[in-house]
């Protein structure tokens, strides 16, 4: 039997490594989405900045309205919000969320939730939180400051957050931030799955302020609706 010299087999080795496909070791890349933009009156957006690094802008996701329901496909990761819709003291931002087809344009769950304390939205100093459901049971909690930073890590199961029955199957969210005094707190599905005070969020590289914009979080190559986007004093 021939054996293979040990320098020639560490080769074949490191070879089949770095031949691993980009989109395996990376992730889903983005879409383009066609006849993209923001149609709806008074909403703005921003993509995330990697997505804008490799050329991408607004009009390679979707935003549209239809009866009241806001409707988005991704692209790229993208946060939306209407400048005019703006919550301060204590408050609760609230929606439902509506996968029609679970992953029906990815090959993992993808999340999407409610965005609240805005500030210097659309800038490069832009700070806001927000609280995302995956139809697998699973949500994260996370936010820029200007840089992205994370609340419950890589994300967290909680029976709260409904699952799917199987790819292709609708999953429905409902999701709420909200902010009560030194607390603030999501709530998917009428139950609070993470709660925070306001000094762990309220400082440097997080938030600015609990006050100010709210809106929508969708990652990317996602397709969901959203209605019943509503704020409500405490």
């Amino acid at each position: 039997m021939h054996l293979c010299p040990i320098r020639t087999l560490a080769v074949a080795v490191v070879l089949l490594i770095f031949s691993v496909p980009c989109a395996y070791a990376q992730g889903d890349a983005n879409r383009a989405v066609a006849n993209g933009g923001i149609s709806v009156p008074g909403w703005t957006g921003k993509i995330d900045a990697r997505a804008e690094q490799s050329g991408q802008t607004i009009k390679d996701s979707k935003l549209t309205s239809e009866g009241g329901v806001l409707h988005v496909t991704t692209g790229p990761a993208v946060t939306y919000w209407n400048p005019a819709n703006k919550a301060t003291g204590n408050y609760t931002v609230s929606a439902t969320f509506t996968e029609p087809k679970y992953m029906n344009l990815n090959s993992h769950p993808h999340p999407y939730g409610i965005v609240i304390a805005g500030n210097d939205m659309g800038t490069a100093q832009q700070s806001y939180l927000y609280c995302a459901a995956y139809g697998n049971g699973t949500f994260i909690v996370r936010g820029f400051g200007p840089d992205p930073f994370q609340m419950n890590g890589s994300g967290e199961e909680n029976a709260a957050v409904h699952k799917a029955a199987g790819v292709g199957q609708p999953v429905t969210q409902k999701i709420a931030l909200s902010v009560k005094g030194d607390r603030i707190e999501c709530a998917i599905n009428g139950t609070v799955v993470a709660s925070y005070t306001k000094s762990e969020l309220v400082t440097s590289g997080k938030l600015k302020s609990t006050d100010g914009v709210y809106g929508i979080r969708f990652a990317h190559n996602t397709d969901a609706t959203v209605a019943g986007l509503t704020v409500s004093k405490q």
